[in-house]
Order: structure tokens, then C-alpha cells, then sequence
């Protein structure tokens, strides 16, 4: 949270805008500072997660895509309550759900807001850049951000298409 509130305080007083995610950093579900420059030159799929969503099964796709394609992209969940309160009070408990549930091995973050007044800067970048998809506020749980090796946002995929969905898999 104290990460979040750092990124956002920065993006305040910083006289330039966010160019790429590569200008963003995150913390993991276990509290580790991770730079998304880390990544540059692989593609990223950002997904809004939740434990207790009728998506909730996507995990085992995501986990499918994470082992078949890592090579090609960085796969990256953002657990997010914001939704019915469909995800669970900590991020201990939402990794250990995600673990005995799902075999996730793909990166989280720490819970974070994709949307309203507390949204996390990322969220905040990606829900306003103009894409070939669309823009605007997540509607729900498991909504999909490709992003190309440059960093760009490149397509938005909403909560119903699945991870492992020809139109995601084709742009890998």
C-alpha cells in the first residue's frame, strides 16, 4: 500500500506523464518492489483477479498460458476486491487460494483497487489509454491487458474472453 501511494505521489508531482507501464512499478503478493522495465522487450498480460468470481476458473488457464507461453510473455495478476468484495482480506490468503487451488506460478501483485477513487496508478494508466479496444472503467473481475514489448497497451479483453482464447493466444 505505502508502494502504491509512492507511485501515486510521484505520478502528482512528476511534470511528465507515464509513457509505457515500463513506468510503473509494482509490489508482489509477497512484498517484493518489482520496476515493469524489468521486462522490456517481452509482451505482458495484466489480468484484474479474484478468488470468489464466477471467472475464478480462468486461473487454471492463465496458468496453462504462464507455462506454455512464458517464454514469450510476462503474466501478471492484480488481485482486486472491487467487485462484490470477490476477493479475500489478505494476500497471504489470496496466495495460498491461488497455490492449492490453481498451482499458480505466475507473478501477483499485493491486492490493489482497479477502479474508483483508490485505483492503483497502473489501473489508472491502462483504464485511460487509448487502445484499438477501448477504454474507460474495468467492469469486472478478469479483465485482460496485452501489452506489447515496447510497453504499450495493445489490446483490452474483456472478463469473458478466456486466457487461452485464439484472439489472446494469436497476438503471444
Amino acid at each position: 500500500m505505502i508502494n502504491t501511494l509512492l507511485i501515486l505521489f510521484s505520478l502528482l508531482v512528476s511534470p511528465t506523464p507515464p509513457k509505457s507501464v515500463y513506468d510503473f512499478t509494482m509490489t508482489t503478493i509477497d512484498g517484493k518492489t518489482v520496476k515493469l522495465s524489468k521486462f522490456k522487450g517481452k509482451k505482458i498480460l495484466i489480468v484484474n483477479t479474484a478468488s470468489k468470481c464466477g471467472y475464478t476458473p480462468q486461473y487454471e488457464d492463465l496458468e496453462k498460458l504462464h507455462k506454455q507461453y512464458g517464454k514469450d510473455i510476462v503474466l501478471i495478476g492484480f488481485p482486486a476486491g472491487n467487485f462484490g468484495g470477490q476477493e479475500l482480506a489478505t494476500n497471504n490468503e489470496i496466495q495460498d487460494f491461488c497455490k492449492k487451488n490453481f498451482g499458480v506460478t505466475f507473478l501477483l501483485s499485493e491486492k490493489v483497487s482497479v477502479k474508483g477513487a483508490d485505483i492503483n496508478p497502473l489501473f489508472s494508466y491502462l483504464t485511460t489509454e487509448e487502445n484499438p479496444d477501448f477504454k474507460g472503467d474495468i467492469k469486472w473481475n478478469f479483465e485482460k491487458f496485452l501489452i506489447n514489448e515496447k510497453g504499450e497497451l495493445v489490446h483490452r479483453y474483456r472478463s469473458a474472453v478466456k486466457p487461452l482464447d485464439p484472439a489472446i493466444v494469436k497476438n503471444l
